[in-house]
């Protein structure tokens, strides 16, 4: 049980730092649709910036840059020049696979995989909680919760955020600016979202081509079926990381055909969604853009 447990934990760390941007990005009224990009971009920047510095915090902080950059991409464009939100997120989703493959060969000759990079210690690749407990991306993935909850309930901010998602034309007549709270809230989305990649190819010390393999569209998956809180987003990543180990364990064991053991993640997915998004009630202006 406590090896569950622990495993759960690790598993959800990437769900936990996507599903915090993914709930800024909606609740200021953008679609989250491109956390999959983000992700896979951050854990691209931060295999990079390792590998080249010998440093798993300058591969974090590489990690992040690379997560803010797609971010303000697609707030450009959505906001900027109004492009339609889901188009722009799948166009970016697709450019980023494309790009990292690219610049996987360039960097490291091969458009499979990079070298081995510095993560943090060999140690925090184990499934105990010890070795949990001694990778910093862990902490800062519950922090991570503990952040967007503080931000968007206690302070000034989060309540401008809140209004901008609400309701974008009643925010601006009383002087918030909307595209101003559009685009930090966009960023810290991608620079949230790129920890989660950053994770992945730091405790897996290499990054793999397409290494999310969907963890991002999981996490929104995550967001609605916590109906945009942070607190009950945190409760769903948790839950699909514990289908998620299921399923691992399951695979050990043989007692079932290995097809449909891997489904069990996306399965329950659909279904969790299937059951909340008929009465969760999104941001009134989440898709839509700002006059």
């Amino acid at each position: 049980m406590i090896a569950f447990l622990a495993q759960t934990l690790r598993i959800a760390v990437p769900y936990l730092f996507a599903a915090a941007g993914g709930v800024m990005s909606e609740r200021a009224g953008l679609i989250g649709l491109t956390l999959e990009g983000y992700m896979l971009g951050g854990a691209f920047c931060a295999a990079l910036g390792s590998f080249y510095s010998g440093s798993a915090w300058i591969g974090v902080l590489a990690g992040a840059t690379g997560g803010v950059a797609l971010a303000l991409l697609y707030a450009v464009s959505a906001i900027r020049y109004r492009a339609d939100q889901v188009v722009v997120g799948i166009a970016v989703n697709l450019l980023v696979i494309g790009a990292t493959r690219f610049f996987l060969r360039l960097a490291f000759d091969s458009s499979s995989n990079s070298p081995p990079v510095p993560g943090f210690g060999l140690a925090a690749t184990g499934t105990g909680f010890v070795a949990l407990a001694g990778n910093p991306l862990v902490w800062m993935a519950v922090g991570s919760i503990v952040f967007v909850a503080w931000l968007l309930y206690r302070t000034p901010f989060g309540l401008r955020v809140r209004a901008v998602g609400e309701h974008p034309t009643a925010a601006q007549s009383v002087g918030i600016r909307v595209a101003r709270i559009r685009y930090v809230s966009v960023a810290l989305s991608g620079a949230l979202a790129a920890f989660g990649g950053a994770y992945l190819a730091l405790d897996q010390h290499q990054f793999s081509a397409e290494m999310t393999a969907g963890r991002g569209f999981i996490a929104l998956a995550a967001t609605i079926f916590g109906r945009w809180d942070p607190w009950r987003a945190a409760l769903a990543c948790l839950l699909f990381a514990g289908a998620e180990t299921l399923e691992i364990q399951l695979q050990g064991a043989q007692l079932v055909p290995s097809q449909f053991v891997e489904m069990i993640p996306y399965v329950l997915t659909i279904i969790a969604l299937a059951g909340v998004v008929g009465r969760a009630v999104p941001p009134a202006a989440l898709g839509k853009v700002a006059e």
